[in-house]
């Protein structure tokens, strides 16, 4: 019982070096803008996770750099299930970067109203720096349906 347990542990350790190997590759591919072989690299880390996979502390993390992958190749709804998956995994709701990521793929899903749903109050609590590296047609899309503040949007927003 004892050797089977050790066994168990090393093995778990295996995963999780090969984890974090895969999950740095797929950065570094996603930092060259390499976003198909990044991809690539999230969903073998994601295989590697033991059962129930959903409950790993990784989980969140690699659903992210997933869905962020999948936004950069067009894979709008792709995207869009990555994130609710983050989601049933734990993700925080408010999380910025989910719910922009959201947010955007429901928009080039046509999914307009739903989008603004979900990237309105990121703007609002965050301001326009979270939607800066993107491209901006999000940024006007959502702004032509909010009514400005009495006075005008404050210089930055």
């Amino acid at each position: 019982m004892r050797a089977s347990g050790r066994n168990l542990r090393e093995i778990e350790t295996m995963a999780t070096g090969e984890i974090d190997r895969l999950l740095a590759e797929g950065e570094e591919l996603a930092d060259d803008e390499e976003f198909g072989q990044a991809l690539g690299r999230f969903q073998a880390a994601w295989e590697l996770l033991p059962a129930p996979k959903d409950d790993q502390d990784a989980a969140v993390g690699i659903l992210a750099a997933t869905a962020d992958c999948h936004f950069y190749l067009g894979a709008w709804d792709a995207c869009r299930q990555t994130v609710q998956h983050a989601f049933r995994c734990g993700a925080d709701v408010a999380n910025p970067f989910f719910r922009i990521r959201l947010g955007q793929s429901l928009y080039e899903l046509g999914q307009e109203r739903e989008a603004a749903n979900w990237l309105v109050p990121v703007y609002l609590a965050e301001g326009r720096e979270p939607f800066e590296a993107d491209d901006p047609k999000y940024l006007e899309f959502f702004r032509s349906r909010l009514a400005p503040p009495p006075g005008g949007w404050p210089e930055g927003w």
